[in-house]
């Protein structure tokens, strides 16, 4: 892979990340401040995430793997999304905010598993290239938290105020239209599966690999997998507005520590791997789950700030010990027939169904402990906190411990 190629695909994952990063991370508290949505909405806007992580599957297997160039559709996609995120920034109450909303993650979903489409046609060995790619995609979502918070100050509680998160669409407009434009520059990326060889749903779910559930560990981690998604659904829905609540400066820009603490305990997630095994990593992870949600109930703006900012740099454990870890374990078992249904498998049930209940469940307890339009913010992160610490006790008890080789 030349230099050009290798610069081409970074600034392409440095803006994938850096529109998705724009306006996700302080859609709750923009929801709640512009739109006085309920919630219960926020949990409806959230839960667009797993609407298209669900329908995403079906757009490449039946369209861009048969049809068209990976780096066209990517065009096309993200020209679509730049015309909705400017409706997004125009809408004025949530009725009329929600169908653009939907459309758009329907739309943003399937670019995901595009870009590395892009990324891996164009690499000799994925597994060294890959790392220096992808990680421009977290630079671009750190470089957007940074920009919201210490540059335009439209989280502040000035700018909350005056209601400029609305903002956040516009930019993230702007870099959608460029995305869309600039990938049409792109190495050619072609269908991989001929136009004519029959549709196998089955297989573009990831239904196949489902007969890997007969293995009672595997079925174990599985469910694991998707009842862990109820505490991470609170983060996302939650977190930001959580922070703004309760009076702390730039919530956005802060939040942007947890995307660096992910780059860190990437790498090193080898070293846990190898020196831990499969079960104790994963099990960290879960753990950090508690650990973080106990720090954000007891923790506040004052003397005890550190405890925030330590739940926030918690991320890295949370999401890089559990979600790649899983990865790595569901490779192992699935083998190369499997490879690639069980990890379709593994994230239509995470990211589609787990985080679908988890929005549901986050916006019905966040709206219980609503008492005068405050949050009694202790009760609520009890909740997740208590639960994920559940998913890890029945995964001590019940999982066998297997030995997993590390692959990158």
């Amino acid at each position: 892979m030349n230099i050009k190629t290798k610069l081409q695909l970074s600034f392409m994952m440095f803006l994938e990340f850096f529109i998705w990063g724009g306006w996700f991370v302080s859609l709750g508290t923009f929801l709640g401040n512009n739109l006085q949505a309920t919630d219960a909405q926020l949990a409806m806007a959230f839960s667009t995430q797993s609407w298209g992580a669900i329908i995403a599957p079906f757009i490449i297997g039946l369209i861009a793997d048969r049809y068209f160039n990976a780096e066209r559709i990517l065009g096309v996609l993200h020209l679509m999304g730049a015309v909705l995120m400017y409706l997004m920034y125009q809408s004025t109450d949530f009725a009329t905010f929600y169908p653009y909303v939907l459309v758009y993650m329907i739309l943003y979903m399937p670019t995901l598993a595009l870009v590395n489409s892009v990324s891996f046609n164009q690499m000799t060995d994925p597994a060294k290239q890959f790392s220096f790619v992808r990680v421009f995609g977290t630079i671009g979502w750190i470089v957007a938290g940074l920009l919201i918070s210490y540059v335009f100050f439209w989280d502040s509680p000035e700018g909350r105020e005056a209601g400029l998160l609305k903002n956040t669409f516009l930019m993230t407009g702007i870099a959608s239209a460029l995305l869309g434009l600039f990938s049409f520059t792109l190495p050619k990326t072609p269908p991989k599966v001929n136009r004519n060889e029959k549709v196998d749903i089955s297989e573009i779910l990831g239904l196949d690999a489902l007969k890997l559930l007969k293995d009672k560990n595997f079925l174990l981690f599985f469910i694991s997998s998707v009842l862990i998604c109820i505490p991470l659904a609170f983060y996302y829905q939650n977190a930001n507005p959580f922070l703004a609540e309760i009076g702390v400066e730039n919530p956005t820009g802060l939040m942007t520590i947890g995307q660096g603490s992910e780059v860190l305990f990437m790498l090193l997630l080898p070293y846990f791997f190898k020196k831990f095994g499969f079960k104790k990593t994963i099990l960290a992870g879960m753990l950090a789950w508690t650990v973080r949600y106990l720090l954000f109930a007891y923790g506040d703006t004052g003397e005890l700030l550190f405890m925030l900012i330590i739940g926030i740099a918690l991320h890295g454990i949370c999401y890089d010990f559990f979600f790649v870890s899983g990865q790595i374990y569901t490779d192992s078992k699935a083998g190369e027939k499997y490879k690639s249904s069980a990890q379709g498998l593994i994230t239509l049930a995470t990211y589609g169904v787990g985080m679908l209940i988890g929005f549901w469940v986050a916006g019905k307890i966040a709206d219980y402990f609503k008492i005068e339009g405050v949050h009694e913010w202790q009760n609520i992160w009890m909740y997740p906190a208590g639960f994920a610490l559940l998913v890890a006790i029945l995964f001590v008890l019940f999982f066998k411990n297997e030995k997993v080789a590390y692959k990158s």
